[in-house]
């Protein structure tokens, strides 16, 4: 297989690759990774940083924002991600503040509400282009503009509402949403329109198949991202396994593993997004977890320790994170001759 020769940085985010403290014992001993642990070992410099939660938003989400210059280095993390999202699905906008809008099931108790993870909702195209049809003209309505990207992705240009805070849709997933209801300027607006949209779909036909096939309604949108027409975010970035809006935001996409990366020409730097661990943390389901670093130790962190030592990247660097905190690992050729350096995987129970 032909090489592109030279890559200068090779970038890899792993959102929730950190396992939780109170996990990380029993599940780091289940897990032969030879190669991420040299990677972690064996390293130029290392850092941990902890992550305040009250910004409503995942720490991998607030690093890629810094990233991509997304954000402005004094205005702190943002979730700005709906017009970057907008341009990867062939979406254009000259102007205006742009939000990011998933259509989601949300169970309703008396004092509660949890968002379920859209990726097990099954929303096709047909589903979502029906629902989408129905709400568009309330949206037209209050003069917001409604635009279609895929199944799982939509936007809503809504210039009053810029500096209302929402929370990031992986953010939120499990949790208690009562605790995440929009806030600020255009706040109480909002919460209406959700609960209008959510009356409209209620018996909506799409809704009524969808519970005969023993599917959960859509019942909800959520609305976040919010980001100027005028952002110009960094590339190239790729995307793996993601959720939709991600997989949107990425300029190229992909390949299957590094090794088809590596083959592809014109990469001298990648920032790569690895969102396979997403659903297994976000649910709990820790062997499903365990199966997927295998999975990621083969086709990427394997192939990238090769690639250091024989110097066809000059250097790597791990961005992996959990609800809490990120941790950054850069290694390169001349780290991983550090024979000093033991090789475990201990670094990811910090």
């Amino acid at each position: 297989m032909k090489y592109n020769l030279g890559m200068n940085q090779l970038t890899l985010v792993l959102p929730f690759a950190l396992p939780p403290p109170e996990m990380a014992r029993d599940l780091l001993r289940a897990l032969p990774a030879p190669a991420l642990a040299a990677l972690l070992a064996r390293t130029n410099s290392h850092s941990f940083t902890p992550f305040d939660n009250a910004l409503r938003m995942l720490p991998h989400e607030a690093w890629l924002t810094q990233a991509l210059k997304l954000a402005a280095a004094d205005d702190g993390p943002s979730a700005a991600f709906a017009f970057a999202a907008m341009r990867g699905l062939g979406l254009d906008a000259s102007d205006g503040h742009w939000f990011i809008i998933n259509p989601v099931h949300v169970q309703i108790a008396r004092n509660h509400l949890l968002m379920d993870d859209p990726r097990q909702l099954r929303l096709d195209e047909a589903e979502s282009r029906a629902l989408f049809d129905c709400a568009k003209p309330y949206f037209d309505e209050i003069q917001q503009p409604l635009l279609y990207g895929d199944a799982q992705t939509w936007f809503m240009r809504a210039d009053a509402w810029k500096g209302v805070q929402t929370g990031t849709l992986e953010a939120a997933i499990g949790q208690n949403l009562v605790a995440w209801m929009p806030e600020g300027p255009g706040a109480r607006a909002c919460r209406k329109l959700q609960n209008e949209i959510q009356m409209l779909w209620h018996e909506h036909p799409v809704n009524l198949q969808r519970q005969q096939r023993g599917l959960k309604p859509i019942n909800a949108f959520w609305l976040w991202g919010g980001a100027d027409a005028n952002l110009n975010p960094r590339a190239p970035l790729q995307v793996g396994d993601a959720q939709p809006w991600l997989t949107a935001l990425g300029t190229n996409k992909a390949a299957a593993d590094l090794a088809s990366t590596l083959a592809m020409e014109g990469h001298d730097d990648a920032l790569i997004v690895l969102g396979t661990l997403n659903q297994a943390a976000l649910a709990s389901d820790w062997s499903h977890w365990l199966m997927q670093m295998q999975q990621l130790e083969q086709h990427w962190f394997a192939p990238a320790l090769q690639a250091l030592q024989q110097g066809r990247i000059k250097r790597c660097t791990l961005v992996l994170s959990n609800r809490d905190a990120h941790a950054e690992f850069s290694s390169s050729k001349y780290a991983q001759r550090k024979f000093w350096k033991k090789i475990n995987l201990n670094r990811l129970s910090t």
